[in-house]
């Protein structure tokens, strides 16, 4: 007979989980023991529930496997919450325990009871309540499974407290296998066909395309029908950004005249993306009905056909079509449509952020670090108009990664740097937060410095929710509400854990500040006294006013 906690964390095990993520509760207590006697899944403590959800949301990202995170019942699910919802924007794998009150307990108004089938019923794939420890097994192989299927997102596993002491004779079940739809081969000679005839063809590569086997059949299937690439959301480091068939992201606020010159394509080839508001911009690229035919090919037939018009809508596995699309390639022609969108970017990528007169213009900090990014970096983006910066100007090479939300959550910066440092220690990681999603998950760095990790932190420091500034200046003009911030010293802040500060608040001392920071053998924040006024990298505040 085995303890039904035991038997949790074997079947885990099962599944290949060598990591997880929690925040302890006297909910799950027997788990906690479990996964300590057992002592073969790494245990990360983290110190607010949001941010080991985050956690485990980053380091799915970084495997394409589940993420696991652990929490306790009510105040720590809630907490937990925005990591769901992350994860079902994203399209990542989660598979989250939370704690419940006993069996006899349910459906009485216990303390801190909370019905997690509605509370999570519009942002869950599934949500199970496990009352028979015979079940377990079951239960989790089919989580794991689910998390990954179609479109990939979050599974909630509920653990009453009394049902973890309970024995049974259940063994843990092997992994289920994830369904995988290969393409028709008349479907992708039909768009074959339909690539061969177009003169202006562009490529929407999505968030699916996210791990090496994607991105080198990504580059495959473009250099061999010569055809540019053009990235989703939050997804820019999928494709090799100085090559020629590069076109570019579709994130907030990109420039009007990209997207009208994207508008001028006489097809469209979205793979392995929802293709929502933002990538879309509003639902105008494409538009709604389409303007120019549209291929969309996606995993879940919920997706495909759902929102837009698809001439060809196929439910099938990205890389599967992209390998059998780059088979059928034609190769070369539309140079001069190809090389109208590469100048259009080179020209966006290429301008020279400019000094202001309030602070240091963070693209500036953007520029000085570019020659310090290591061939494999991993850049963290946390929420918030100073990332239009990394996006507009970090040239990623096709083996760099990105780590951020496109759910557009704040607070994922530091927890996904403490991912990323413990998955992949070899790597360089660089992270960037603004001065309000620092102060709502910065106490990770609690967890950092526990963990021995050694990643570089830039605060974006200008006293402001910048995002929401900008906002109220487009629509409000005039009226600053509730957005003004009171921040520590950011750079002590971070003394205060055991990194190194560094504050830098002028355009002057700049590289050599910058360079200060990333030869350092350890964990830095940098306070960067950033400017207002040049409130994104595409508009300033100044511009916004007229």
């Amino acid at each position: 007979m085995t303890r039904a906690a035991d038997l949790i964390v074997a079947c885990l095990e099962a599944q290949g989980a060598d990591r997880a993520f929690c925040v302890p509760g006297e909910s799950y207590l027997a788990t906690l023991d479990a996964f300590a006697r057992r002592n073969r899944i790494e245990l990360v403590q983290a110190r607010h529930e949001s941010g080991a959800g985050f956690m485990a949301v980053a380091d799915a990202k970084l495997t394409g496997r589940p993420g696991i995170a652990l929490v306790s019942r009510g105040p720590g699910a809630t907490n937990a919450s925005i990591a769901v919802h992350t994860a079902e924007q994203d399209a990542v794998p989660l598979v989250l325990f939370i704690g419940q009150v006993s069996r006899d307990e349910i459906g009485r108004g216990a303390f801190q009871e909370i019905d997690y089938s509605k509370m999570f019923a519009d942002i869950a794939k599934a949500v199970w309540t496990i009352s028979d420890a015979d079940r377990i097994p079951e239960i989790v192989a089919r989580a794991y499974q689910i998390a990954q299927s179609g479109t990939p997102g979050p599974v909630v596993i509920v653990l009453p407290e009394d049902m973890q002491f309970d024995e049974t004779e259940a063994r843990p079940a092997e992994p289920m296998p994830v369904p995988r739809t290969a393409p028709a081969g008349d479907d992708v000679d039909r768009v074959a066909k339909l690539l061969a005839k177009a003169e202006r063809p562009v490529m929407i590569a999505g968030g699916l395309l996210d791990l090496p086997p994607a991105r080198a059949a990504l580059l495959k299937a473009a250099e061999a029908w010569s055809l540019p690439v053009v990235t989703s959301f939050k997804h820019q480091d999928v494709f090799p950004n100085d090559s020629p068939l590069y076109a570019g992201y579709l994130g907030f606020n990109i420039p009007k005249p990209q997207v009208e010159l994207l508008s001028e394509s006489d097809l469209i080839v979205a793979v392995g993306t929802r293709l929502g508001d933002t990538t879309t911009q509003g639902y105008v690229f494409p538009s709604i009905p389409p303007k120019q035919p549209l291929v969309h090919v996606y995993p879940d037939a919920g997706v495909v056909g759902r929102i837009f018009a698809a001439e060809i809508g196929l439910t099938a596995d990205p890389v599967a079509f992209l390998e059998a699309l780059a088979a059928r390639g034609s190769g070369g022609g539309r140079g001069d449509w190809n090389a109208r969108l590469k100048a259009y970017v080179d020209k966006l990528m290429g301008g020279a952020p400019e000094p202001a007169d309030d602070g240091v213009n963070f693209g500036l900090v953007v520029e000085a670090l570019k020659p310090h990014l290591t061939d494999d970096a991993i850049v963290v983006t946390d929420a918030g108009n100073f990332s239009s910066w990394i996006h507009r100007h970090v040239r990623f090479n096709g083996r760099q990664t990105m780590l951020g939300a496109v759910s557009g959550a704040m607070g994922m910066g530091t927890p996904a740097a403490v991912a990323a440092s413990l998955r992949a220690p070899e790597r360089q990681i660089i992270t960037f937060l603004g001065d309000g999603g620092a102060m709502m998950t910065g106490h990770e760095l609690a967890t950092a410095i526990a963990r021995g990790v050694k990643f570089k932190v830039f605060v974006s420091n200008n006293g402001s929710y910048g995002t929401i500034r900008l906002h109220q200046e487009k629509f409000f003009p005039g009226t600053v509400a509730s957005t003004q911030l009171a921040n520590p010293d950011f750079a002590k802040w971070g003394e205060s854990f055991g990194a190194m500060g560094v504050t830098i608040t002028k355009d002057d001392d700049l590289a050599a500040k910058v360079a200060e920071v990333m030869a350092h053998d350890g964990p830095v924040v940098a306070d960067v006294h950033s400017s207002l006024e040049r409130i994104s990298a595409y508009v300033s505040i100044g511009d916004l006013k007229g």
